[in-house]
C-alpha cells in the first residue's frame, strides 16, 4: 500500500451529511473507505504515513480507495500536507448553509452533554467561545487554500441542500467524479444515517456517566443494557435558533458567502435569506 493508492478524500464540511455520502459509497463493493474518520492530515499527522496506510490494509485490488475526515477542510496545515502527500487525489467537499451548519453542530454537542442550553454563548459570532461553531462555516476562507494548491478539476463542491431534493443525483455526481459508474448509484442509496429525534440520555446524565463510558461500551449489544438505556432515554429537546442570532450570523457570513458564490459560480444568496433546517446529519 502506497500513498499513491489513495484515490479520493471527502474533506468536509462538518454537519453537511458527509456521513450519508460515505455510507452510500461504502455500500458499493468497488469502493473501500475505513469506517471512522482518520483525521490523519489534521490531528494525527504525528502517527506517520505507515499508520495512515495501515488503515487501508483491507482494501482489495481494483477498489477505489478513499477516506472521509471533515477536519481537513478547516485546517490549512492539512491542506498543505494533502497537497504534498496526495497531489493526485480527488477532493470532495459537501457544503451546507453555514448558519444551519453551526446550529446543527451545537445540537450535536448539546446532546453529547458538551455544551449547555445557553445558545447565545456558543452561536453569537461576537463571543470568543464560538470559534468551533462559527469558524467551520467560513467556506471561502477554507476553500481558497485548496484551490491554490490543487487544480480545479480535482475538487468537487456539492451542496447539502441538494440531498433533500435530489439525493440520487447528488450521489451520482460524486460517483462520476471519483470514477465510478453513475448509472448504478441508485442501488447504493442509504437513508439518513443520524436522527436528532432518536431517544438518548439527557445531557446532564451523559456528563455524569462519561467517566464510566469505556467500561460499559462492551455491554452495548446485550439485552440488559438495551433495556436500561431504553428506560432512561428520551427524545432530545433543543433550544431553537433565535431570530436575533440568525440575523447576526447572516450578517457575519455575508461577505464569505458572496466570495464563495463568485469562486464557485453559483448563486448561494438563499443561505442568507431563509431557514433551511430539515435533514439531520
Amino acid at each position: 500500500m502506497k500513498m499513491t493508492d489513495i484515490d479520493f478524500l471527502i474533506i468536509g464540511a462538518t454537519k453537511s451529511a458527509t456521513t450519508w455520502l460515505q455510507k452510500s459509497l461504502q455500500a458499493d463493493p468497488n469502493v473501500f473507505m475505513p469506517g471512522p474518520e482518520l483525521h490523519f492530515f489534521s490531528r494525527e499527522y504525528h502517527r506517520g504515513e505507515d499508520w495512515y496506510l495501515s488503515r487501508f490494509s483491507e482494501a482489495t485490488d481494483g477498489q477505489l480507495i478513499g477516506e472521509k475526515s471533515n477536519s481537513y477542510l478547516e485546517d490549512a496545515q492539512a491542506a498543505a500536507r494533502i497537497s504534498r502527500s496526495l497531489p493526485h487525489a480527488k477532493l470532495v467537499v459537501q457544503l451546507r448553509n453555514p448558519i444551519d451548519r453551526a446550529y446543527s453542530d451545537y445540537c450535536m454537542l448539546y446532546r453529547r452533554g458538551e455544551v449547555g442550553r445557553d445558545i447565545d454563548r456558543y452561536l453569537d459570532p461576537e463571543k470568543p467561545q464560538t470559534a468551533r461553531f462559527i469558524g467551520a462555516g467560513e467556506y471561502y476562507h477554507h476553500l481558497q487554500i485548496y484551490f491554490e494548491l490543487f487544480p480545479a478539476e480535482q475538487i468537487l463542491v456539492t451542496l447539502y441542500e441538494t440531498i433533500k431534493t435530489e439525493p440520487e443525483r447528488q450521489l451520482e455526481t460524486v460517483r462520476t467524479f471519483i470514477g465510478l459508474e453513475p448509472d448504478k448509484s441508485a442501488s447504493f442509496m442509504r437513508p439518513k444515517v443520524k436522527d436528532k429525534t432518536t431517544p438518548m440520555l439527557n445531557p446532564r446524565m451523559r456528563r455524569v456517566l462519561r467517566p464510566v463510558k469505556p467500561l460499559v461500551a462492551p455491554m452495548r449489544g446485550n439485552n440488559l443494557f438495551q433495556k436500561v438505556h431504553g428506560a432512561l432515554a428520551s427524545e432530545m429537546r433543543y433550544e431553537p435558533l433565535p431570530a436575533h442570532l440568525r440575523d447576526a450570523l447572516i450578517e457575519y457570513y455575508k461577505s464569505d458567502v458572496e466570495a464563495l458564490s463568485r469562486m464557485l459560480g453559483r448563486d448561494l444568496s438563499g443561505w442568507l435569506r431563509s431557514p433551511t433546517m430539515g435533514f439531520s446529519a
